[in-house]
């Protein structure tokens, strides 16, 4: 296989990871809610946790426009940099955010159908949470699998590879996608996290303490924003920040894999890989992109039986 044959594969993989979301996703809808009021219930913190990404998300659109026009005007000002990294910028930034926008959207879907399977089978119940976790996971990594491989392929196209000068230019154009990465997982995680801790505290303030209504109760209508936080927060800024980990490592990995090239370039040596010197960048791509596979292989693993362990059915999954 040469180094442009597996360019093009990366991002296929990244597809099959997002393509499996989708058909997981539509499982997970396909089941059971339960009665009308565990309907209503769910509805209400979908809507909530909805309205609060549309309001975050509003804001750090403004954000990204401006941060990635001081990228691409710095970028034009280097000489070893180029304005191309505002939009690396930009991709990384949406990709973040739809990466916490898939895991909030399952998640608000899987809760209620865990709960409801939860009254018949256990089996049923941990298929249905794990199914939508791993929905979030194989977001996250298609999501980076993709954006990653379609920009190194894009920008080697447009720059080329044939000197280390070249190569050395195309990484530092994509690591304004981990830097955009970045920038959304931290204002989600934070701004999720104040408002899930606002909403807990100001639930058990006025139930507990002052209308005496038992904790997380659903008379309680600040019990509402307490689950809308723990979405927004616990989930939605949980992906994107997974999402930015998983990124900013393979990022780092394809970094030092140039600067070898590099090294080996000024020293004098002569780089014979086979993939005109490209294996240490391409290394970390292809590993998450088999990881992909061996991911959604495992979930197929998940089982358990009635009155078994769901440890142990986890564990099966992850061998």
């Amino acid at each position: 296989m040469d180094v442009q044959t597996m360019m093009i594969a990366v991002p296929i993989l990244g597809l099959i990871a997002l393509l499996f979301t989708y058909i997981r996703t539509r499982w997970v809808a396909s089941q059971e809610v339960g009665g009308d009021k565990m309907a209503l219930i769910a509805k209400n913190i979908s809507d909530g946790a909805m309205a609060f990404l549309r309001a975050e998300y509003r804001v750090l659109a403004i954000f990204v426009v401006l941060v990635a026009a001081l990228l691409a005007f710095a970028g034009y000002r280097e000489e070893d940099s180029s304005p191309l990294v505002g939009a690396s910028f930009i991709v990384g930034a949406l990709c973040s955010a739809l990466a916490g926008f898939i895991g909030m959207k399952v998640a608000t879907k899987a809760n209620v159908r865990t709960t409801n399977a939860a009254r018949t089978s256990l089996g049923k119940a941990l298929e249905v949470a794990f199914t939508g976790g791993s929905v979030m996971g194989l977001g996250v990594v298609g999501l980076g699998v993709l954006g990653l491989g379609s920009l190194f392929l894009i920008y080697g196209q447009m720059i080329g590879m044939d000197s280390h000068a070249d190569v050395n230019l195309v990484i530092t154009i994509i690591t304004g996608f981990s830097f955009g990465a970045s920038s959304i997982a931290l204002f989600a995680r934070v701004g999720g996290g104040i408002y899930t801790k606002a909403a807990d505290v100001g639930a058990d303030l006025v139930g507990k303490v002052e209308a005496g209504i038992p904790e997380d109760h659903p008379l309680n209508p600040a019990t509402i924003a307490d689950n809308v936080g723990d979405n927004v927060g616990d989930v939605a800024g949980m992906g994107a920040d997974l999402f930015e980990s998983y990124v900013g490592s393979i990022i780092g990995t394809m970094v030092l894999g140039a600067a070898l090239l590099s090294g080996a370039t000024v020293a004098g040596a002569e780089w014979t890989d086979g993939f005109n010197g490209l294996s240490g960048i391409m290394l970390p791509l292809v590993l998450a992109g088999v990881g992909i596979l061996t991911s959604i292989m495992g979930t197929f693993f998940v089982r358990v039986k009635e009155g078994g362990n769901p440890q142990k059915a986890l564990n099966a999954g992850e061998l």
